[in-house]
Order: C-alpha cells, then structure tokens, then sequence
C-alpha cells in the first residue's frame, strides 16, 4: 500500500459494478425471482421496494419499467421510508441475492468462480455499498456477495 492519497487497486480482488445490466452479480442484471410471493425483475426492484412499508408504493416499484427507475422511486424523499431501514437493509440486500443465486444456477456458478477473490462494488460515489473514490469505502455489497458464496459453499459441501 502506497501513502499516497487512494488506496491501490487489489490484485487478489474482482472489481465489478453492481449498476451494470450486463454483470451477473450485479444488482440491475435482468434475473428475475420469486421472494415475498411476488416476481422481482431485479435484486435493485427488490431492495428499493423494501424501503416502504406502503404496498401499494412497493408495487410500483416492482412494477418499475428498469432497475434505474426503480432505484430512482426508491430515493424519493417525499415517501416515508420504514424506520428500521438502516437496520435491516443489509438483511433485504442478502436475502435478494442469495434468493438470486438459488434461481439461477449460472449466476451461483459465476460467484463459484470467483474462487477467494475480494468481491469489489466498484462505485466512486458510494462509500457504503461500494469502494468510494478511494477505495477505502465499507464495500458492504462486495462483502455480502462474498457471504452468500460462503453460504453456497456450505449448502453444496
């Protein structure tokens, strides 16, 4: 590690973003599922729906024509979000995926293949779900992706 002022790029980590359609692992890949008795087009329609505890608002999230829409409902600041959002919102985000990977055998097997390569949520603005500019950000997307391959592990051992 330099003492410069960003963190280097980690040889033994697979940077991805989790906003891109075409990423398996990431949230907006068009990988439907079945979680709450309902169809989630994507893990991002899920996890921003879960947000509300208004049904009827959650389904036009569900109902959202692309994971950027529904991302965009979901960080309306004129709905009123659930109050214990920042206490299960890791618990939403982990059930979506896992529920993901259990669909689609293609995907586990894609996480499978990352072997124990750091997962990295490559995203510059965010610091929470993501490395941040610096890559010194809590990366809390790359660590659960990186549970559910552990559990996954575990479930096929």
């Amino acid at each position: 590690m330099s003492g410069g002022l960003f963190a280097e790029a980690d040889v033994n980590a697979l940077y991805f973003s989790r906003s891109d359609a075409d990423e398996p692992l990431g949230a907006w890949s068009h990988h439907p599922f079945t979680l709450e008795d309902k169809q989630w087009p994507t893990v991002e329609h899920y996890y921003q729906a879960m947000k509300f505890e208004d049904a009827d608002y959650q389904e036009k999230i569900r109902m959202a024509d692309s994971p950027k829409q529904a991302r965009k409902l979901g960080r309306r600041r004129l709905k009123k979000r659930r109050a214990d959002w920042s206490k299960v919102k890791v618990v939403y985000m982990t059930r979506a995926l896992y529920t993901k990977c259990k669909t689609y055998p293609d995907v586990a097997r894609v996480l499978q293949e990352t072997q124990d390569k750091r997962l990295v949520e490559n995203n510059l603005y965010d610091y929470y779900w993501g490395c941040g500019r610096d890559r010194r950000g809590t990366n809390m997307y790359g660590q659960l992706l990186m549970n559910v391959r552990t559990k996954l592990r575990e479930e096929g051992a």
